[in-house]
């Protein structure tokens, strides 16, 4: 984004006086494992070019004053005595943010916020994670906290769970923060062991597709899933002393999966103990150039998704299905928690042009929607601009 249109911005809204500060966050998508993030196993996301951007200035009158190109509410909010706002409002974002800053005894400044951001809302990229980690790292800098980034990212998720009410894993704040242009980010959730893996991906592009079904997460199933699969480490606890589903081996699961009451909880689990073996095995693909098997683990990991976690939808079925009919698609997925949202797609760099026309055109026949195709870079995480 143009820094001296965004600073203009920013002085028709707060006025003139010293110059503010800039700051990025990236979006993120995952190129696989879903829904292991909260079951304390693997995931191998990447942050994107595209993101969110802020620009942070003090004030002297005590308050927060939030603004955003993106959307038409501004909001003004003493520092003492706030709490969350009502209707899904963007600003509890940022302000779930200070409200867990401060329940660490650090204590803000009134300050001048605006945000500008070019993900893509409600696609399931994590502009909310983005949004959370911008505003983390720049009051961070600001006020001179010296948190590492360690801190920011679960400060951060701190926020989804108690302010936002989203009982999400650690992957998206993890990557946002973490990210490296180029690269795709291994990570163990249980024990946040992490390691950068070249996206060696040869003449195949990363392209993300957007069903632009409205999804709402923290009004979907999503928290519905996490109870779920809470239920299924209550039962198999009576064999195995474990505390995540992600610690089960496909050996373990073969011998407790007797021990989960429900078959429905028996199908959730297959996904993530299958997803966290799809997860390594991706890694080792993506390390030796193997393109194609990491497409083929792509698609099991979208049809577990499919038909054991029950997270996709007819929209995000037809991009995948779609995607795989094309001979110089590598692999296609879902991506994100579901429920709407994009697909992440391997596709041959001379055919960019023919796969959008033919994704575009194939979704809106059997959707009736239109679809957002990008191709956005692997970009750096969270930082000053």
């Amino acid at each position: 984004m143009d820094q001296a249109l965004l600073k203009q911005k920013f002085i028709e809204r707060y006025g003139k006086g010293q110059a503010p500060d800039f700051y990025f966050a990236p979006g993120r998508v995952n190129l696989i494992g879903e829904h292991t993030d909260y079951n304390g196993g693997y995931v191998l996301p990447c942050a994107l070019s595209f993101g969110t951007y802020l620009l942070i200035r003090e004030n002297p009158d005590h308050v927060f004053r939030f603004a955003s190109l993106n959307f038409d509410n501004q909001e003004e909010i003493v520092i003492d005595g706030f709490h969350k706002l009502p209707n899904n409002n963007w600003v509890n974002y940022p302000l779930g943010v200070i409200d867990q800053l401060k329940n660490e005894g650090l204590k803000t400044s009134g300050m001048d916020f605006l945000f500008a951001g070019n993900i893509p809302p409600g696609a399931g990229l994590s502009s909310s994670a983005s949004i959370e980690l911008v505003t983390a790292f720049a009051i961070n800098d600001q006020m001179d906290f010296k948190l590492e980034l360690k801190d920011l990212i679960h400060i951060s998720l701190q926020c989804e769970h108690d302010f936002i009410g989203v009982q999400c894993g650690i992957m998206d704040q993890f990557a946002v923060a973490m990210g490296k242009a180029n690269m795709a980010l291994f990570l163990n959730c249980r024990n946040l062991f992490h390691e950068h893996v070249p996206m060696n991906t040869g003449a195949y592009s990363i392209v993300i597709v957007n069903s632009n079904k409205a999804r709402g997460l923290a009004d979907s199933k999503y928290n519905e899933r996490v109870n779920e699969c809470s239920m299924a480490v209550e039962d198999i606890r009576k064999s195995l002393d474990i505390e995540y589903l992600g610690q089960l081996s496909l050996e373990d699961f073969r011998k407790v999966e007797h021990l989960i009451r429900s078959p429905l909880i028996k199908k959730r689990v297959a996904h993530v103990v299958a997803e966290n073996y799809r997860v390594l095995e991706s890694m080792k693909a993506l390390k030796d150039g193997q393109v194609d098997a990491l497409g083929k683990l792509m698609r099991a990991s979208h049809i577990s998704l499919r038909d054991n976690y029950e997270v996709t939808g007819s929209e995000l079925d037809t991009l995948a299905e779609t995607a795989w009919d094309l001979e110089y698609v590598a692999g296609a997925r879902m991506t994100g928690a579901g429920f709407g949202g994009c697909t992440v797609n391997l596709v041959h760099w001379d055919k960019l042009v023919d796969f959008e026309e033919i994704i575009k055109k194939k979704y809106f026949e059997h959707t009736g929607l239109k679809a957002g195709v990008y191709s956005p870079g692997i970009g750096d995480g969270v930082k000053k601009i």
